[in-house]
């Protein structure tokens, strides 16, 4: 398993000819992931994000997962991406399937590598594959994330594009209240890293509901437009529900 997680990343650098490439907001309909998995767990999740404010106000994104753990470091999961440009129907984007495996444990951080096939389901949208390596620390009540995102659209000429997701959060009280910050942006491609590019940052809220049989874990927050994504917006909603079995 750990030979195909490797040639998931390593896939990131090789492309095919297929039709263009949609482009969508850092982080929009997206999430931190995590680096650690439990064995038979089985989890639903709806995430939501739309864009507030500027010419691109109201482009939303929205992301149905369904992902089961068969062991203890491996997860697996199937996605749908319905998205909605401004003033236009809500579509469904590209479905795709994915795979985390938990390396292990280094210095105190927990790693994971991430490996993804997204079929892309408009003719304007093309396949592409996507590899991320999670770090996670969890220290008392303090959780911080850090996935770094490679993603290759598989359309002629393409390079990968490199990203990051990141979150840090403190338990209030416990996993009942957790406050913290995410951030999701653009680091260019390996041959123009770093450039004034679109990043969002800002608060998040979560909650977990026990006791009704299913654990049910509420997130919410609103990030904001910084650099080159105040051009096209003030900021995005994000909200998340996550159903584990």
């Amino acid at each position: 398993m750990r030979n195909v997680m490797i040639a998931a990343l390593a896939a990131c650098a090789v492309g095919t000819l297929t039709p263009g490439v949609a482009q969508a907001a850092p982080g929009l309909g997206d999430e931190v992931y995590d680096a650690t998995t439990t064995k038979g767990e089985l989890e639903l999740e709806a995430r939501l994000g739309e864009l507030a404010g500027g010419p691109d106000g109201g482009e939303n994104a929205a992301k149905l997962e369904v992902t089961y753990s068969p062991t203890d470091r491996l997860r697996v999961a199937t996605l749908l991406e319905l998205e909605r440009d401004k003033g236009g129907p809500r579509k469904a984007e590209a479905a795709a399937v994915e795979a985390i495996y938990t390396v292990g444990r280094f210095a105190g951080i927990d790693v994971a590598v991430y490996g993804e096939y997204e079929v892309g389901l408009q003719r304007d949208t093309s396949d592409a594959v996507e590899g991320k390596l999670i770090l996670q620390r969890k220290a008392g009540p303090i959780d911080a994330r850090l996935n770094l995102i490679f993603e290759k659209h598989l359309a002629a000429g393409e390079k990968v594009e490199v990203g990051y997701a990141a979150s840090a959060d403190y338990a209030v009280l416990g996993d009942e209240l957790r406050l913290g910050v995410e951030a999701y942006g653009e680091l260019g491609t390996f041959h123009h890293f770093a450039p004034r590019a679109e990043h969002f940052v800002g608060p998040i809220v979560k909650t977990e509901i026990e006791g009704l049989g299913p654990d049910i874990e509420i997130e919410a927050g609103y990030l904001f437009a910084i650099d080159k994504a105040r051009a096209d917006t003030k900021g995005q909603v994000k909200l998340q529900l996550e159903v584990e079995f």
